[in-house]
């Protein structure tokens, strides 16, 4: 995709068709959708500049691309975004009154693993996995080991641990 504003829309476009000819559940799409939407945003925003703090969209002259890849796995589904900035991705801690900043804080919130590794080319790709539910696995945000490398016991309530998903969602979408 070009990696351009509009390219995050119709990248959540993408990943929601495609989910739903995968038969994913809704809870599920929403919530992936909502770390699409954050790692392509970062694939669109920073990339490769000069500038050390580049928080613009690109000028029409240095439009590049980035690749989104959905990948069901035997455990999950597998969200992978590559874009042409060799530079690894930095969650920032931002205070309550920024008003961005905290895309990778919410990948990592809503996934159950993320993480980046450089490509071949001049260039990285950030993925981020959630695990499918149902199958004796846990939601994200709630898979924790004990020290023996046992899933601990959820911390807090779990009736519904895409509640968080669907809220941000929705908010993105105001």
């Amino acid at each position: 995709m070009a990696d351009t504003p509009n390219a995050v829309p119709w990248a959540r476009r993408h990943t929601a068709d495609i989910l739903r000819r995968w038969r994913i559940p809704d809870a599920v799409i929403e919530t992936t959708n909502l770390i699409v939407s954050e790692l392509t945003t970062n694939a669109v925003r920073h990339p490769v500049d000069n500038e050390p703090q580049n928080t613009g969209y690109p000028s029409l002259a240095d439009v590049g691309t980035f690749t989104l890849t959905l990948q069901l796995t035997g455990t999950g589904l597998l969200v992978q975004v590559a874009d042409r900035d060799p530079r690894p991705p930095v969650r920032r801690e931002v205070g309550v009154e920024a008003t961005g900043g905290r895309g990778l804080f919410l990948v990592s919130e809503m996934a159950n693993r993320w993480g980046y590794y450089p490509t071949t080319a001049a260039g990285k790709v950030v993925w981020a996995e959630l695990l499918h539910y149902g199958s004796g696995q846990s939601a994200p945000g709630h898979t924790k080991a004990n020290e023996r490398g046992q899933p601990a016991e959820p911390s807090g309530p779990v009736s519904d641990p895409l509640l968080i998903g669907r809220v941000l969602v929705g908010l993105r979408e105001l």
